[in-house]
Order: C-alpha cells, then structure tokens, then sequence
C-alpha cells in the first residue's frame, strides 16, 4: 500500500489489518511492508475488495419482454448503492 496521509495517524494499523483482511479474501499473498512483487491485477484486487467492503453495492437482473420486437427480451440491470 502507498503511504499515503492518514488523517488520523492511529488508524495506520487498523488500515493495514483492514488490507490484510481484503487480502486473504481474494487469496493474495501479502507480507508486511514493500510488496512490489505483486501483478497489477493483484493490487488491484486488493483495493477493489476493499471498497467493496466499505460501500457495499447490490445488483438486481431482471429482464422484461421488449414491445417492439415479438419475442425479443430486453436485458435490463439496475444498481443501487445500499445507504447507510
């Protein structure tokens, strides 16, 4: 993780088990301090997951019959931030 400002500086270690965490959930392998021997795709997973967590987002699939055409359907998905 880039040092980046903490605004708090008591909240570096919670941050890091908080990463750690995330890690684990999508089977990366991190290991305290510099982890430059990670693909993108890895650190990003790990970033991405960690936003999952903090905004949890829900998706809903239906699918509705389009008028124009018989016997076509139209795909339809909408998304909505869970509010807290």
């Amino acid at each position: 993780m880039a040092k980046s400002k903490v605004v708090v500086p008591e909240a570096r270690e919670a941050l890091d088990r908080f990463k750690m965490e995330a890690a684990s959930e999508v089977g990366v392998n991190l290991k305290q301090g510099y982890n430059g021997d990670l693909t993108s795709k890895q650190a990003g997973s790990v970033g991405g997951q960690m936003v999952n967590l903090m905004m949890p987002e829900q998706q809903w699939k239906f699918q509705r019959i389009n008028r124009n055409a018989y016997g076509h359907c139209t795909h339809i998905t909408l998304s909505m931030v869970a509010g807290l």
